[in-house]
């Protein structure tokens, strides 16, 4: 992804949370124009992420003092603005936490937390938000000579902090679905193993984990050469269009392609309906996993 679209993305958010800030104030764009002594378009153009703002440190501190910005509130969106003044040369993320993500994650991260819906197609891993931390590990031995030690225990804390998103107050749902190499690769003759196999067939509101059995034969997931998430974002309560257009990302991994083209979004979300199509649903998945937790070859088909 290019620093210009990044730092798209981020105004937009930046824009949202400026937004939030003033609907809680109860003002309307107009009252906090006049306040500000700016136009109403100016505040517009601020709410809408328009790459025109130049988000000059005197004016931001001067409207969330008139949004009456909590200090923590008013911390992120002073860093968040100077990224737009230093086109993210620096990790703002990392700045704002106790843990390391590698740069072309950071955004992801943010795009998720901010996001109503997350689709999730592995082809070969169980998804970072539903894995336990024995699995977490395990996965990330294989890159012990690429990152250091601690670089990995910092990879596996962040990983464990994200699924506090799926646990907060209104979270997004969250559908994935998982071919079944990801699952046979796991042996149940050990505990992390078996503990991650428990913890897909756990109740949570909000995830639908869903399983493409081998059966399942060629499929949209072998077009998009791999794994792939989509997001959907909130709807803005003025015009019920959503806030930000669908996204869709894929990782490798030293680099990130976060794609919102329409064009580009299309072909991801007209690759999960082969998928979804052709996975099993919920029950039979549930009945799928705990056949591979009990060691049994036959398994259900679509």
């Amino acid at each position: 992804m290019t620093d210009a679209v990044g730092t798209a993305l981020l105004r937009r958010y930046i824009g949202r949370r400026f937004a939030a800030l003033r609907t809680a104030a109860g003002l309307t764009q107009e009252q906090a124009a006049e306040a500000f002594q700016r136009s109403r378009a100016m505040i517009a153009r601020i709410e809408a992420g328009d790459e025109r703002v130049r988000f000059r440190e005197v004016d931001v501190r001067l409207l969330l003092d008139i949004y009456k910005a909590s200090p923590e509130d008013a911390k992120v969106l002073l860093e968040l603005t100077a990224e737009t003044r230093n086109g993210r040369r620096k990790s703002w993320w990392h700045d704002r936490t106790d843990t390391e993500l590698p740069e072309f994650f950071e955004l992801y991260v943010l795009l998720e937390d901010s996001a109503v819906a997350i689709r999730q197609y592995e082809a070969e891993l169980i998804p970072g938000l539903l894995q336990t931390r024995g699995y977490a590990e395990l996965i990330s031995e294989v890159t012990i000579g690429y990152f250091s030690e601690d670089e990995r225990q910092r990879l596996v804390n962040t990983r464990m902090k994200r699924q506090a998103l799926l646990s907060r107050p209104n979270p997004p749902s969250l559908e994935v679905i998982i071919n079944e190499s990801a699952l046979r690769r796991l042996d149940v003759s050990n505990e992390v193993a078996r503990e991650q196999l428990r913890h897909l067939l756990e109740d949570r509101p909000h995830v639908n984990v869903r399983v493409l059995p081998f059966s399942a034969g060629i499929h949209g997931g072998m077009a998009t050469c791999g794994s792939f998430s989509i997001l959907d974002f909130p709807a803005d309560p003025y015009t019920g269009a959503p806030i930000e257009p669908p996204l869709a990302y894929v990782d490798t991994l030293t680099a990130a392609f976060y794609m919102n083209k329409p064009d580009e979004v299309r072909g991801y979300q007209h690759m999960w309906r082969d998928l979804d199509r052709r996975a099993l649903d919920r029950p039979t998945s549930r009945e799928f996993i705990s056949d591979i937790l009990k060691g049994r070859s036959s398994c259900p088909t679509t």
